[in-house]
C-alpha cells in the first residue's frame, strides 16, 4: 500500500544556505505518516485514549538532493510489519525534476498500557486490508 502527499517548502524551513534545514525532513515525513493513517481511519489520539501508543524507535534519513524555498515535493509512504516492529519507508521526491531528495526509514514500536506489545490490531487490520 502506498500513500502520497504533496507539500511545498515554506521560507522559514530553510537555513542560511537557502536549503531546507535537515530537521524539517522529519516534520514532513511525520505529517505524511499521520495523514496516511488518518485517511485509513487510524488516529494516534484515539489509540492513545485506548492505552495504545505507537512510538518511534529509530529513524534513518539519507539526504540525496536539497529542497529549496518554494519547491513542491511528494512524500511517498509505505508501511510493513517486521516482527514486532512497524516500519515506514518514505521517499521525499522533488516534483520539478522527480529527483529523490531524501529516503527515510521509521521503525515504530507499540506500547499497550506502557508495555511493549507484539501487535497493534488497528495497524494489523490496515496491513491486512491491503494485501
Amino acid at each position: 500500500m502506498t500513500h502520497e502527499l504533496k507539500m511545498k517548502v515554506r521560507d522559514y524551513e530553510c537555513d542560511l544556505q537557502g536549503i531546507v534545514n535537515n530537521a524539517n525532513y522529519q516534520h514532513y515525513t511525520e505529517h505524511a505518516r499521520h495523514e496516511f493513517l488518518c485517511e485509513r481511519g487510524v488516529r494516534f489520539a484515539d489509540l492513545h485514549q485506548r492505552g495504545i501508543d505507537v512510538v518511534v524507535a529509530r529513524i534513518t534519513l539519507a539526504y540525496k538532493a536539497p529542497l529549496r524555498s518554494g519547491d513542491e515535493f511528494l512524500v511517498r509512504s509505505q508501511v510493513r510489519k517486521d516482527g514486532v516492529k512497524y516500519v515506514f519507508q518514505q521517499d521525499i521526491i522533488r516534483l520539478s525534476d522527480l529527483r529523490l531528495a531524501c529516503r527515510v526509514e521509521v521503525v515504530n514500536a507499540v506500547l499497550i498500557d506502557g508495555k511493549l506489545a507484539a501487535e497493534c490490531p488497528d495497524l494489523d487490520r490496515l496491513l491486512e486490508e491491503n494485501q
